[in-house]
C-alpha cells in the first residue's frame, strides 16, 4: 500500500481497481485504519469511491507520501523512486527505463546521471534481434543502471 502511495504521489496512475485489491491483499495482516475495511469492501460500483478511502487509509496508517512541490526534484524523486522498484524486483527493468527516458530526462534536458538508463532505453526501443543484443541482456544492463541509480542517490544535481 505504501508503493502505491509513493506512486500516485509521483504522478503514476492508479486505478481504483488496484487500490481495493491492495486493502483486499492486505486484509489478513489485520491492518488498524478505521477506514481500512470500507476500502476493501467496495463493490465494483463504489470504486470511485477509492481513491478518497486510500487517501484516508494511508494517512490514518502514517504511509502517505508527499511529492516535492518543486517539479525538478519531483521528477529526481521519480526516478530514484522507479530505481528502488526495479531494484526490489518491480516494475520490469525495460518498461522502468523508458519511462525514465521519456518522462523524466526529456524534462530535465538529459541530465548525466541518467544517461546509462536512458542509454538502455533507446537500445530497447530501436533492439533488432538479428543485430545482437538479446532482450534478456538489455533487461540485466537495465537493472545494473538502476543499481547504481539507486547508489548514487544523493541531493538531486543541479540542472
Amino acid at each position: 500500500m505504501r508503493t502505491l502511495a509513493q506512486a500516485h504521489a509521483l504522478g503514476r496512475h492508479v486505478g481504483s481497481d488496484r487500490l481495493v485489491q491492495a486493502a483486499l491483499d492486505a486484509l489478513p495482516a489485520a491492518v488498524d485504519s478505521p477506514s481500512f475495511p470500507l476500502l476493501a469492501g467496495l463493490g465494483r460500483r463504489e470504486e470511485h469511491e477509492a481513491r478518497e478511502l486510500f487517501d484516508r487509509v494511508a494517512d490514518e496508517l502514517g504511509i502517505g507520501f508527499d511529492a516535492p512541490a518543486d517539479p525538478t526534484a519531483a521528477k529526481w524523486a521519480l526516478a530514484h523512486w522507479l530505481a528502488d522498484q526495479v531494484v526490489d524486483g518491480s516494475p520490469d527493468p525495460a518498461s522502468a527505463a523508458d519511462l525514465v527516458w521519456v518522462e523524466v530526462a526529456m524534462d530535465l534536458d538529459y541530465p548525466d546521471e541518467l544517461g546509462p538508463v536512458v542509454a538502455v532505453a533507446i537500445q530497447l526501443v530501436d533492439r533488432d534481434e538479428s543485430r545482437g543484443i538479446p532482450l534478456e541482456q538489455l533487461r540485466e544492463e537495465a537493472l545494473r543502471e538502476f543499481r547504481a541509480l539507486a547508489e548514487r542517490r544523493g541531493p538531486a544535481p543541479a540542472a
